[in-house]
């Protein structure tokens, strides 16, 4: 049997090799998130117990625990969940959808992005808590000047995103398109898309963690329900349990939304091997 027809000096088939080393992971990454923030609360626990530290300040675990299962069952929570996931998503969409549009203009022409890119640039650097009284001036304290301060926030890392990856475009690719004769269409699905893909979904997941931060601001605003406003209660009152409790739901929230958006994105960027997979080991 001659060395090629040997079936250990085979190529492997494309695909093969590469996601066997993906999969080798298994269980073991996603749960190895866990171990820092369990960590950090069984110790905080433990130190409460022991008399180390008194808690009054920072509640211990069981306590935030106790006061979670406390404002579920009396039907708070998930009212106060529902009004600031909606309240995020509504800005969420908002922003993604501005910000996608103008960033591609820009990104497409220089003559737009002459016009317009400076004057955002400048707007950026505004601080959200800045923009408060002009909403509620504009829109009234409820649910639209809510929204359109998220929006603000998500807005800017998707321009920013969407113009950086389109004037990234190595102009080299797109003369190839154009000697293999695509139209602009074809250009655009088949060289333009994947090339800023990458780059775009960094820019939404920035985005919406700078909605979950908006929301706070937003929700200072007079809101009679939702996350930020139960820290506020909670600040009002006394109660560092429910202000933690509260932190640490908008913490699960966030994440959970961000491992969504990835979910949703990872199908567009299999083609993707890069050093994120698995080091540079």
């Amino acid at each position: 049997m001659t060395a090629i027809e040997h079936p250990d000096a085979r190529a492997p088939a494309v695909g093969d090799a590469l996601p066997l080393r993906r999969r080798s992971g298994g269980w073991g990454r996603p749960l190895i998130g866990f171990a820092l923030p369990v960590g950090l609360a069984l110790l905080w626990e433990a130190a409460v117990r022991s008399g180390l530290a008194n808690g009054r300040l920072v509640a211990p675990p069981s306590r935030i625990a106790i006061t979670i299962v406390e404002l579920w069952r009396s039907g708070d929570l998930p009212l106060h969940i529902w009004a600031t996931v909606w309240r995020v998503a509504a800005g969420f969409g908002l922003g993604v959808i501005s910000g996608t549009t103008l960033g591609a203009l820009a990104g497409a022409s220089v003559l737009v992005r002459q016009i317009v890119d400076p004057t955002i640039q400048g707007l950026r650097s505004v601080p959200s808590i800045a923009w408060v009284p002009l909403f509620i001036l504009w829109l009234g304290i409820f649910e639209p000047s809510k929204i359109a301060l998220i929006s603000v926030g998500v807005f800017f890392p998707v321009y920013l995103g969407v113009l950086g990856a389109i004037a990234s475009v190595d102009r080299k690719t797109i003369e190839v398109g154009r000697i293999f004769r695509l139209g602009r269409f074809a250009l655009v699905r088949r060289i333009l898309l994947p090339a800023i893909l990458p780059a775009y979904a960094l820019a939404l997941r920035t985005g919406l963690g700078l909605g979950w931060m908006f929301v706070v601001a937003a929700e200072f605003m007079g809101a009679s329900e939702g996350l930020g406003y139960l820290l506020v209660d909670g600040q009002q009152l006394g109660k560092p349990d429910q202000i933690i409790a509260a932190i640490l739901i908008f913490a699960c929230l966030g994440k959970l939304t961000d491992g969504l958006l990835v979910s949703v994105s990872a199908p567009l960027l299999r083609w993707q091997d890069t050093v994120a997979e698995q080091g540079l080991s």
